[in-house]
Order: C-alpha cells, then structure tokens, then sequence
C-alpha cells in the first residue's frame, strides 16, 4: 500500500498493508522500492521463509544482495553452502546461480533483498549439477564471485552523535549498481539533512522512525519502508526512548551523500525541484571519492557556491 499522494515524490511502504506473493512453496515475497514508485536501477523487497521451506535454483540479470533480518539462513551459491546470521549479507553477482533454505524446524527466516533493477524477476536454473561444499560460517575464497560480509566482523562508523553505522555491500565491497547497510539509532539521535544522486530505500528494523521529508513527516517501524528518489532532502530521527534500526539500500556504487540545510527538511525553507541539478556526486564540481559519512560542511544547492 502506497501510503503518501501520487503527486509528492516520496513513497511510504507499510508491510502490513503491502500484497504478498509466493514466489515458491513457504517463500512469500514483499515488493518495496521498485518502478511502480519510481525507483531507478534499483529494487528492494522482503522475502519470508517458512521454516524448512526452499527457494529454488535461480539467476538474475543484475547483482543481488540479501541481508538477513531474523533467523538463520543457508544460502547456496554453485554448491557453496554458506550460513547467514542476523544482519550478515551476501552480494551475487548478475548470471550466477544461487539459492536460499530456512534450515529452522520452527523459525521464520526474514531477508532484506536488494535488486540492481527496479524491476525484478529471477529464472529458474537447475542445481542439482552442483556439488554441495559446506562453507558454514566461513567467507567465499577470492576467486569465488560471491561477497559475504559478516555484521560482527564490518567495519563500524558513526554518521552522527548516537549513530553507529556499516557497509554491507557496495563497490569497494565487489557490488555494481547497488550499495547498502545497517545503521544504529540511539534515542534522540538523527541525521544531518542530506540528498543523495541516486534513490533511497530505507526499512526500519527495530524500533521507530521518524522520516522528515520537505516538511513531511511519517513514523515507520516493523519493516515499513520509505523509498526518497534522487534529489530531495530529508532525514530520520529517534524520538523514542528505545533503540531505533534500519537497513539502507542506495541506487548507487558507494553510500555518497551531501548535506543540505536543515530548513529544507523541516519544510521551513522551499526546496523546488529544479534544484535537484545541482546535486551529483561530484559536489559544486568538485570530484569526491566515495568515503562514509557526511562532507564536512553544509551545502546549500540553492546558491552557487564554488567555496
């Protein structure tokens, strides 16, 4: 269900109002970001795993990267049989065959799937050529095109005061055309206004969110998910007293982003949509490495600041 109106440019996704599909015995899956609402390059869904139920065999056309929400999963890629905790994430290139199990006897397995295409399908491979090799809580060996990043063992950043952040797949990782992570609210703890060059998936895994958009505000939790194209200000705050968590997936190689002023969040200042020109990854013309967190000053695209 498409919460917000057809004529503003950000979508809120309620799980529990979003159809369902089956796209194989026990294995249901929810489409958030994707074409229907603008989406470019890039999709994001959630899929359930009954327990002992399989996704068979399959290839997509584009790069793939699942991060599990809850529950354990074995995932499969040529016969690599790899085993997946809470938070941990596997990226699989486009072309190559993979898998997934809930190997739970009576636990539903919850993944956070990112797709390089904005709208996504899958064909159905035969595995059964494939001998099993048991990888279990091991990484891919250099030569083997998958990437696991493992929650425990990423590298942790902060964003703002409160936050604690990480990459889970992106360029530097081995992604192409998708990136994305996990990051960690405390209570009153929020981010910087800010604008992206590419569109935004953002699902809130713990907790509750506030999502600040041009003066618009939504509260999201329990896998409800806001989708912000290319260009526009926003931000998400905690405001409540308990820990707030969210699984971010970007349009883009590597999570770059540019600070705006506040105004423009809180809807105190006009933000019109000629003014999405002038971001890009570049910066006022400057080139910018990918790098985490946000450039050290704010920068207001309503001027033509070359500082």
């Amino acid at each position: 269900m498409r919460e917000t109106k057809e004529s503003l440019p950000e979508t809120i996704i309620r799980r529990v109002s979003k159809p369902w599909i089956e796209i194989a015995l026990g294995v249901s899956l929810c489409l958030f970001a994707s074409e229907e609402c603008g989406a470019e390059g890039f999709s994001t869904a959630l899929a359930t795993f009954a327990p002992g139920a399989t996704l068979p065999y399959h290839i997509h056309e584009y790069s793939e990267a699942s991060t599990v929400v809850s529950g354990t999963a074995s995932v499969l890629v040529e016969g690599r049989s790899y085993l997946l905790r809470p938070r941990d994430c596997i990226h699989i290139p486009k072309g190559v065959p993979h898998s997934a199990v809930n190997l739970s006897s009576d636990a539903e397995l919850v993944l956070l799937v990112g797709f390089g295409s904005s709208t996504p399908a899958r064909e159905l491979v035969g595995g059964g050529s494939f001998p099993v090799r048991d990888f279990g809580l091991n990484n891919p060996q250099a030569t083997d095109p998958e990437h696991i990043e493992r929650f425990d063992r990423a590298e942790k950043y902060e964003l703002a005061g409160g936050t604690k952040f990480c990459d889970l797949f992106a360029g530097h990782l081995g992604a192409v055309g998708i990136c994305g992570g996990y990051g960690e609210f405390m209570p009153s703890a929020s981010l910087p206004c800010h604008v992206h060059d590419f569109g935004e998936s953002i699902t809130i895994v713990r907790g509750t969110a506030r999502c600040e958009v041009m003066g618009r505000h939504y509260y999201l939790s329990d896998c409800d998910t806001a989708f912000i194209p290319r260009g526009y200000p926003h931000r998400f705050i905690n405001d409540s007293k308990e820990m707030m968590a969210m699984l971010w997936v970007y349009g883009g190689h590597e999570p770059t982003r540019e600070l705006v002023d506040q105004g423009y969040c809180d809807g105190s200042r006009p933000w019109s949509p000629s003014q999405r020109t002038s971001i890009s990854p570049a910066g006022n013309g400057k080139e910018r490495k990918p790098r985490r967190g946000f450039p050290p000053r704010i920068a207001d695209p309503g001027k033509n600041d070359a500082s």
